[in-house]
């Protein structure tokens, strides 16, 4: 969400201020030529005209505002759905602010837990609430290694500052072949 949010702006922005270029052209061009039948860009005239036949009960504008309401909407859901995911770390002082990101937590877990005897690669996965693990295990060591990296992991998150304790999830893979 959070890269659909970064395309939107830079375009909403750019929008609104062709809009607002425009409207100063047309101001500017209004005081220069009064009596012009014409906008100098924008047909201006000939919207008012239009407009002005349309009542508020037909149809074209209860459809207008409809689809200006779902923008509206579609881009406020869009705005709530990008929030920030950072995890919380208790800082040295309650006055402090301290936050780290989920892959920042994901590298610390992973970095522990391929640095633990048996393990041929893993694979972390982290957010606020859970620490996920998939590890890949020689084929000596498979049964009694997923012990051994929860056992890595809970220490590390013993380590950490973190103002709440994210699940633990391990799985682990028996892989085949030579070491």
């Amino acid at each position: 969400m959070r890269v659909l949010l970064r395309v939107l702006a830079p375009l909403l922005g750019f929008a609104v201020a062709v809009v607002g270029v425009l409207v100063v052209l047309e101001v500017v061009a209004a005081w220069v030529r009064p009596r012009a039948a014409t906008g100098l860009v924008v047909p201006w005239p000939d919207w008012y005209v239009t407009l002005g036949r349309i009542a508020w009960t037909d149809a074209p504008v209860a459809g207008v505002a409809i689809g200006v309401a779902v923008v509206g909407l579609l881009l406020v859901l869009v705005g709530v759905l990008a929030r920030r995911t950072d995890i919380a770390v208790d800082g040295p002082a309650p006055e402090i602010t301290v936050t780290t990101s989920p892959r920042v937590l994901a590298r610390l877990v992973g970095r522990r837990v391929r640095s633990a005897d048996g393990v041929a690669s893993a694979s972390v996965t982290a957010s606020r609430r859970a620490v996920s693990v998939a590890a890949q295990a020689w084929n000596d060591t498979g049964s009694e290694l997923r012990d051994t990296v929860r056992a890595e992991v809970d220490e590390l998150l013993d380590e950490l500052p973190l103002h709440r304790r994210p699940r633990v999830s391990v799985r682990v893979q028996d892989r085949e072949g030579p070491r």
